[in-house]
C-alpha cells in the first residue's frame, strides 16, 4: 500500500510539476504530515525531489528525472474502462484503483501527448446522473460488483411492488448496469434471466459456490433488448392526440424518449392551424392524466374517451378550487361568465355530459 502511495506521488509530480505538501496530500487522501515522510523515504532512495520553501514554494523532480515503473496491474487495468465514469468507479470500489491507473498511463504518454490529454480533461466532464436525481450508491453494490466478477451465487432478500413484497431469491449475477444514475443487477433465477434494482436488495448473502455465464451472452445486448420488452409491457394505453406546433418542437424536453418517438412516427400531415393529430402510448389512465395536463392547453386528448373524460373532470376541479370567493368564504360565487377559466369549465361540464 505504501509502496503504491510512494510511486503515486512520484507520477504526480512527473506529470503535473511543482505540488505544494497540502495538494499532494489531497491527491494522495493522506495527511501533510504522510506527505512530509513519504518525501523523505524518496529522497533517501535516491530520487531527486526538491522542496522549496515560502508562498511560491512545493515540491518537483529535478533535471527532469522521469519513473519508467508505469506497468499496469490488472485491477488498474479493469477499471479503465470506467474511467469516463469516475462516479460509477467509486461506487464499484474501484476508485483509488482507477486514479493509479491513469496516473501511470499519463506518466506513459510523450509530453506533447500528456499535455492535450490534459487539456482534454479540463474542457470536457461527463456527467451521467439524470436531472433531479441524487446518487444512487446502495450499500450492497461493492459486494455485488465482487460477486459478479469472480462468478459467485448469491442469496438476496428482494423488495418488490407487488404481494408479498419482500422475497428471497437465489440468484447467478451476471452483470451491473447502471442507467441515468441508477444501478442495476442483471442475474438468472431458474434459468431466467431477470433485472433488479440494486437499491432493493434488502439482504445480500455472497456464497462460496459459483456458476457458469452462458456462452455468448452479451450484457449491452441484453440490455437494450430488456428496455425494449419493459417500454412494450407499460405503455399499453394508445391515446390519439392533437398536438399544436410549439408544444411538438418542445416535446424532446417535456416527455421520455420512448413517447416522443411514437409521437414522431405515427403524427400525422399539419392541419390548416398547425396542429397534428398523433398516438401517444401511455401507461394507463390514471398515470396519463398528470403526464398530459403538464403540457397545458398545447394538447388535446381525441381518445380514448374515458382519458379525455377524467382530464376534463381534473381541469374543472382545478378551475373549482381556485375560483375567487364571496364575502361568505364560498368558491365559485364569482361571475366568470366572460373568461377563460369559464369556457374550460363548460367544456368540462359538456365532456361529461354523455352523448346520446
Amino acid at each position: 500500500m505504501r509502496a503504491a502511495r510512494l510511486l503515486s506521488l512520484v507520477l504526480l509530480l512527473q506529470n503535473r510539476g511543482r505540488l505544494t505538501a497540502g495538494e499532494l496530500a489531497e491527491e494522495l487522501g493522506v495527511s501533510v504530515r504522510t506527505v512530509y515522510r513519504d518525501i523523505d523515504s524518496l529522497s533517501g532512495a535516491g530520487i531527486p525531489v526538491y522542496g522549496d520553501a515560502g508562498h511560491h514554494g512545493g515540491y518537483e523532480l529535478l533535471g527532469g528525472y522521469r519513473t519508467r515503473l508505469t506497468g499496469l496491474h490488472a485491477d488498474e487495468a479493469e477499471s479503465l474502462f470506467l474511467a469516463g465514469l469516475p462516479g460509477a468507479a467509486e461506487d464499484l470500489g474501484l476508485g483509488e484503483v482507477l486514479a493509479a491507473a491513469q496516473l501511470k498511463l499519463t506518466a506513459a504518454l510523450p509530453t506533447p501527448l500528456r499535455d492535450r490529454a490534459g487539456r482534454v480533461r479540463e474542457r470536457f466532464h461527463l456527467d451521467a446522473l439524470g436531472w433531479y436525481r441524487e446518487e444512487d450508491s446502495p450499500p450492497a453494490l461493492v459486494a455485488l460488483a465482487n460477486a459478479v466478477w469472480n462468478q459467485r451465487r448469491i442469496q438476496v432478500c428482494y423488495r418488490r411492488w407487488a404481494e408479498p413484497q419482500e422475497v428471497e431469491r437465489e440468484l447467478d449475477p451476471y452483470g451491473l448496469v447502471l442507467k441515468a444514475g441508477v444501478w442495476y443487477l442483471v442475474a438468472a433465477v431458474d434459468g431466467a434471466v431477470r433485472t433488479y434494482r440494486v437499491s432493493s436488495i434488502l439482504r445480500l448473502d455472497v456464497g462460496e459456490d459459483g456458476f457458469e455465464r452462458p456462452d455468448g451472452f452479451d450484457l449491452a445486448a441484453h440490455w437494450q433488448d430488456y428496455l425494449a420488452v419493459y417500454d412494450a409491457r407499460r405503455l399499453r394505453l394508445q391515446a390519439s392526440v392533437r398536438i399544436a406546433p410549439a408544444l411538438l418542437s418542445a416535446l424532446p424536453d417535456r416527455l421520455d424518449a420512448a413517447l416522443v418517438r411514437a409521437v414522431e412516427s405515427s403524427a400525422g400531415p399539419p392541419e390548416a392551424d398547425g396542429w397534428v393529430t398523433a398516438t401517444v402510448p401511455l401507461e394507463s389512465v390514471e398515470l396519463a392524466v398528470p403526464t398530459l395536463l403538464s403540457l397545458g392547453s398545447d394538447i388535446e386528448v381525441l381518445a380514448p374517451e374515458e382519458l379525455r373524460r377524467r382530464i376534463a373532470e381534473t381541469a374543472a376541479a382545478v378551475l373549482d378550487r381556485y375560483r375567487p370567493a364571496d364575502t361568505s368564504g364560498r368558491a365559485g360565487a364569482g361571475d366568470l361568465s366572460s373568461s377563460p377559466a369559464d369556457r374550460v369549465a363548460s367544456s368540462a361540464r359538456a365532456a361529461r355530459t354523455p352523448k346520446p
